[in-house]
């Protein structure tokens, strides 16, 4: 028996006389059968909240439960779809609706018509358990797809086959204490529940990015957590597209949350046309687009998080590194402001939730390097935008974000306006991984580099200092040494941490070109150094030949990289002669 809308208020609705009600039931809500959850049972109310528009809606409209929770479906054809935060496809929808998203419109979220060439990896007789690998679909030219063995079967094959297979059709029977299971191509799991995993790895691996500023100064591990708050403009949209292309993930999962519509038009259109560096093959053939703009309606902002976190978990188990873009988390806990207070709920700071500390951490906890349940290791790093009103990281949303994430990338409207890009502040960014991640740069990198980071990062804090002596004294009456602080750290910002993203060579450099670049301006530090010592006036330095090459450096080809440290280290070599005389 269906129940009775009792009353209606934005997407929430209360419902009465519904059977079998659980939390987190899907529902279908109305005549028009629009999409909702259960969010809250209240001495036999049901309210759910519906995600989509509820307009024309009225008490005394059907409402039926499925008796099923929110839930995806994961299968090969994942990869290269645009999905709302309920997993339509945005491609399919428009064939439906038109340009605008109708209501009610049930549009299935992989195409079940198309077949995929299935190779079994297992054989008939063989013991299996949940997690297995019992074959691979070629999913893109880029990435193959391996089908699971379903959570919570353990048994032996029965039967496996090898061919064209759609989603839908049975590709093996496992025979379990409990019966016959069919196992097909694709698979469903609830959003809110996280995928289980054998045990977490220690956070040790850096996800390397290519950005300089990031992968030398705030490193992020793999399975790490970070944040990116930023006011309107300072370039967090750009920073997650070089983070999509560039870090070593094998998989992108990018969750547009109640962004602009212009803004997450841009992102739509951009991502089909960037090329995976790697492979140049295009970026989309490794990625998932999740888009739900501001003018959707706000429930289905609140799921979309769990749909990205959830397809992102899969790919995980199949022992990929996952990148998951939440672009912006403050969106999506605007969604949850306002449905906490349309159910009457009591607010917390600034009208956020109570609760809204364990929403963020949650959602952030589902990140992580691990074993998953095949053995295999695979990793999920989450990188969430924030977007404070202002640019304000003191309100709740920042600092809950903050108490989580081990990686803090704070952007600066000041630096973005001065057009130095990445506008990534290093006077107040932080990575809680850098003392994690030591052992690695020193086996995979070089021995020195945590000298060069250790000694960059000092720099750059006193120059921080020196300016503050400068605006009461000038710099004429600073000493020499601090003049030549001043010097070198002006180097490590303009020709080592900005860095152009539309630049063919400098969009991205690897550790070793990182490292030889680093190693070169501390030689230039120290040479300096000792030439000041002898008297040697930093004015002196101006224009030499070391620094016009430091400054090109960036520019230079990978595989031209060494012979031009080389040239480079006999031009600094150059200012060891130099004397105190005339200046």
């Amino acid at each position: 028996m269906s129940g009775i809308i009792n009353r209606i208020s934005g997407p929430v609705a209360y419902v009465v006389n519904l059977e079998n009600a659980r939390m987190y039931d899907v529902v279908r809500v109305g005549t028009e059968q629009l999409v909702g959850e259960i969010i809250k049972l209240d001495h036999g109310k049901a309210i759910v909240q519906v995600y989509e528009d509820t307009t024309g809606v009225r008490p005394g409209e059907p409402v039926v439960n499925t008796d099923t929770q929110l839930s995806v479906l994961l299968g090969p054809g994942l990869l290269t779809s645009i999905y709302d935060g309920i997993q339509r496809p945005l491609d399919k929808i428009k064939e439906k609706s038109g340009d605008f998203i109708a209501r009610g419109v049930n549009v299935e979220p992989l195409d079940t018509k198309k077949k995929w060439e299935f190779e079994p990896i297992m054989k008939k007789g063989a013991d299996v358990h949940e997690g297995d690998i019992l074959g691979t679909v070629d999913e893109t030219s880029i990435i193959k797809h391996k089908v699971l063995v379903p959570i919570g079967i353990h048994g032996t094959i029965e039967s496996i086959s090898s061919g064209k297979f759609t989603v839908e059709e049975t590709v093996a029977v496992v025979k379990t204490k409990e019966g016959k299971k069919e196992i097909q191509l694709s698979q469903r799991w609830p959003v809110r529940i996280p995928r289980p995993v054998k045990n977490k790895l220690p956070p040790n691996v850096p996800l390397i990015t290519g950005q300089r500023v990031l992968d030398t100064l705030f490193p992020v591990a793999k399975g790490g957590t970070a944040a990116i708050p930023g006011p309107f403009g300072s370039g967090k949209t750009v920073a997650q597209q070089q983070l999509a292309k560039w870090s070593d993930a094998e998989i992108v999962v990018y969750v547009g949350c109640g962004e602009r519509g212009n803004e997450m038009t841009e992102v739509l259109k951009e991502f089909p046309k960037l090329k995976d560096p790697k492979t140049g093959k295009p970026l989309m053939e490794r990625t998932v687009l999740i888009a739900n703009t501001s003018n959707m309606p706000v429930a289905a902002r609140e799921a979309s998080i769990y749909t990205g976190i959830t397809i992102a978990e899969y790919y995980r188990d199949m022992g990929y590194n996952v990148a998951l873009m939440a672009d912006s988390t403050s969106r999506w806990a605007e969604a949850l402001r306002e449905i906490s207070g349309r159910l009457e709920e009591m607010p917390g700071e600034e009208g956020y939730p109570a609760y809204l500390g364990r929403k963020v951490a949650e959602f952030y906890e589902r990140a992580g390097r691990v074993n998953v349940m095949n053995g295999a290791i695979g990793s999920i790093t989450a990188i969430g935008a924030v977007s404070p009103p202002g640019g304000d990281t003191s309100e709740p949303v920042s600092q809950n974000t903050l108490r989580v994430t081990r990686v803090f990338w704070a952007l600066d409207a000041s630096l973005a306006n001065k057009r130095h890009f990445p506008s990534i502040n290093w006077l107040t960014s932080y990575s809680l991984y850098t003392d994690d991640l030591k052992q690695w740069y020193q086996q995979n990198v070089n021995k020195e580099w945590i000298e060069l980071y250790a000694t960059s990062m000092e720099l750059l804090q006193k120059e921080a200092e020196i300016n503050e002596i400068v605006q009461l004294v000038g710099y004429d009456a600073l000493p020499e040494k601090e003049k030549m602080v001043l010097d070198i750290a002006k180097v490590i910002r303009e020709d080592y941490l900005q860095q152009s993203a539309y630049d063919d060579v400098d969009t991205y450099s690897s550790m070793n070109k990182q490292y030889l670049m680093l190693k070169s301006i501390m030689r230039l530090y120290e040479e300096e150094r000792s030439a000041v010592d002898r008297g040697v006036p930093v004015e002196r330095f101006q224009g030499i030949d070391a620094k016009v090459k430091i400054a090109k450096m960036k520019y230079t080809p990978e595989q031209n990289i060494e012979k031009y440290y080389e040239d480079l280290g006999r031009a600094i070599e150059e200012i060891s002669g130099m004397t105190a005389e005339a200046k």
